[in-house]
């Protein structure tokens, strides 16, 4: 069974930054995708960025230039450093990994989601 465990969201005034960090556990061979998704109230999920195992970024145009995914192969860990926050940004952010090789078929796994807010 694979879990993802996210930490660092909370309450930030505009123009500031958090870091939001992901481990995912398990009897892992490998992830091919791990990425960030975020919804707001209302709104469908959508993909904030990802990144490959060999380090290919993708990010969506609202956040480009102010969020920054990283990666760690070896500990199954992903990370978002977001920076110049607007109150827009706020949302549930949940992380995933894609394409996730274990001893069982590959598959996909969510996180639970942990709360981002921006105050203006």
């Amino acid at each position: 069974q694979v879990q993802l465990v996210e930490s660092g969201g909370g309450l930030v005034q505009a123009g500031g930054s958090l870091r939001l960090s992901c481990a995912a556990s398990g009897r892992i061979f490998s992830i091919g995708v791990m990425g960030w998704y975020r919804q707001a109230p209302g709104k469908q999920r959508e993909l904030v960025a990802d990144i490959t195992s060999g380090g290919s970024t993708n990010y969506a145009d609202s956040v480009k230039g102010r969020f920054t995914i990283s990666r760690d192969n070896a500990k199954n860990t992903v990370a978002l450093q977001m920076n110049s926050l607007k109150p827009e940004d706020t949302a549930v952010y949940y992380c995933v990994a894609k394409s996730v090789f274990t001893t069982s078929s590959p598959g996909d796994y969510w996180g639970q989601g942990t709360q981002v807010s921006v105050s203006s």
